[in-house]
């Protein structure tokens, strides 16, 4: 068995939702119990990824990969697993830098904890502790002004630090590796640490809400009931999760965990679409496999 970190990268909204709510969004995003954490479920990577390997690869090749069709299910299993994407970076409006990309101590630990429990190597060791009236942000920063950040509404003393530097260094690697326009530095840029709490309330408050309605075709004015409420995380947000490659057993000699790492990466050359509500641009997204 190999693993590696694969990322996601929205490059529009993203709804991967749970059907109806009951609150006063009409179709939320999905969210994990515990942590609140918005997530893309891995059976929406899979079969976004599976879909793709219709038009770049052969058939046999994709059957050998993520297993046989569902009525022959029973035959073998697929030879690579994907995890949920996690919410690793959010944007949020910044009145300094346009945006930044923030993240939360316990996002870190985990992510961390994650990479090193698959044997990825370089993840930083320290983590950030801002307070909950305080960020930290990177050496390059161009968030904070007189020691100030300014998020959404929030006014927050701003402290420049090198771990959180470390951090904005190496998952710039990670996620933008070998940028000619240099994301990389963009993000170094615009990457800061939060309090969890603070993280949390962002998470609730800076989503992406939009408002649909369904007009009657003969009067165009809004059909009784039409109108609703999506919920979709922000173009920017970044994810990550772990590609687990484990050929079956039939295919060992022919099936390495480089030619599935190899296959997979070739799918993530163009951006795919994720999640619901496709033909109003929702979901697109670019993958980065770890290198």
């Amino acid at each position: 068995m190999n693993t590696r970190l694969l990322f996601c990268h929205a490059l529009s909204p993203l709804h991967a939702g749970t059907g109806q709510g009951v609150g006063v969004i009409d179709l939320p995003i999905a969210r994990e119990r515990a942590t609140n954490l918005p997530y893309l479920a891995g059976s929406s990577v899979k079969g976004t990824l599976r879909d793709t390997y219709n038009e770049k690869v052969s058939l046999d090749l994709r059957v050998k990969i993520f297993g046989p069709e569902t009525n022959r299910a029973d035959e073998h299993a697929g030879s690579v697993s994907f995890s949920d994407q996690r919410l690793l970076l959010l944007p949020i409006r910044s009145l300094l830098g346009t945006f930044a990309w923030i993240t939360s101590p316990y996002v870190l630990q985990r992510f961390r904890r994650d990479a090193n429990a698959v044997g990825i190597q370089g993840v930083p060791a320290a983590i950030p502790g801002p307070s909950s009236e305080n960020c930290m942000v990177a050496q390059s920063s161009i968030l904070s002004e007189n020691n100030k950040v300014y998020l959404e509404d929030l006014d927050l003393s701003s402290a420049v630090d090198a771990t959180t530097s470390a951090w904005a260094q190496w998952l710039g690697l990670q996620i933008f590796p070998g940028t000619a326009d240099d994301w990389q530095g963009l993000l170094k840029q615009r990457f800061c640490v939060v309090h969890d709490d603070l993280f949390g309330f962002l998470m609730e408050m800076a989503t992406e809400v939009i408002a649909r309605v369904k007009l009657m075709e003969n009067t165009k004015t809004v059909q009784q009931g039409g109108l609703w409420y999506e919920e979709a995380l922000p173009t920017e947000t970044i994810l990550y999760g772990l590609v687990v490659s484990t050929p079956v057993r039939k295919f060992q000699s022919e099936l390495t965990d480089e030619k599935v790492f190899e296959a997979i990466t070739r799918l993530t050359t163009t951006p795919l679409q994720f999640g619901g509500k496709a033909t109003v641009g929702r979901g697109l997204c670019r993958l980065q496999m770890q290198l």
